[in-house]
């Protein structure tokens, strides 16, 4: 089976920075577009960001210029560098991802464990 694990969140101040990574394990054929979703305590999940195999992202009205996303195919590994954070960047984080685990096969969809995020002087 596939797993997704992320690593990098924890406690910030304002104007601060963190970089998050997801590793991606297990019997993997291909990765397609992988992402950012965040969850913040009493709200929905929400898109913060993705990008596609041949490297095309998208961004989060939120976060465009403070976030950006990156992957390393070759370690299966996808990034988020988080600059300018504030106190409504704090929720947990997951990555997500559409991969293949055979041949021919259609992809299927991953979602990390999460890791949070806390943005307070």
């Amino acid at each position: 089976q596939v797993q997704l694990v992320e690593s990098g969140g924890g406690l910030v101040q304002p104007g601060g920075s963190l970089r998050l990574s997801c590793a991606a394990s297990g019997r993997i054929t291909s990765i397609y577009t992988t992402g950012w979703y965040r969850q913040a305590p009493g709200k929905q999940r929400e898109l913060v960001a993705t990008i596609t195999n041949s490297g095309t992202t998208n961004y989060a009205d939120s976060v465009k210029g403070r976030f950006t996303i990156s992957r390393d195919n070759a370690k299966n590994t996808e990034y988020l560098q988080m600059i300018s954070l504030n106190a409504e960047d704090t929720a947990v984080y997951y990555c997500n991802a559409d991969i293949s685990t055979r041949l021919f096969s259609p992809a299927e969809n991953y979602w990390g464990q999460g890791t949070q995020v806390t943005v307070s002087a």
